[in-house]
């Protein structure tokens, strides 16, 4: 099943559209992808998107209330799984989190 969530008042522009999850606070940080496109979001959903990019960046926003926002998105990216809002198995390192293949990798 396919959940179709827009973006409105409560949902960021980094949040993305099958991604059911409201936004808990303010735009706080832009993640960019490996060309250089970005989307401004609220620290959850810009760490959702970054651990689903491949060589993704994260930058606080210059007027963020806490300039430790990108930071803090980096570190929580590092755990979650790209599309974590995807249900089902996942075994492929493209499918794991950066931590999970880092564990697998140190085995």
């Amino acid at each position: 099943m396919v959940v179709s969530v827009r973006h409105t008042a409560r949902r960021c522009p980094a949040a993305h559209p099958e991604d059911p999850t409201p936004c808990p606070g303010p735009l706080a940080v832009t993640v960019l992808d490996a060309t250089g496109a970005g989307a401004d979001g609220c620290e959850h959903h810009g760490a959702r998107l970054l651990a689903s990019l491949d060589r993704g960046r994260v930058y606080p926003l210059p007027d963020a209330p806490d300039q430790a926002a990108a930071i803090r998105v980096f570190t929580a990216a590092d755990g979650i799984r790209p599309f974590c809002w995807i249900a089902g198995p996942r075994t492929d390192p493209t499918q794991l989190s950066r931590a999970e293949n880092r564990a697998r990798n140190n085995r």
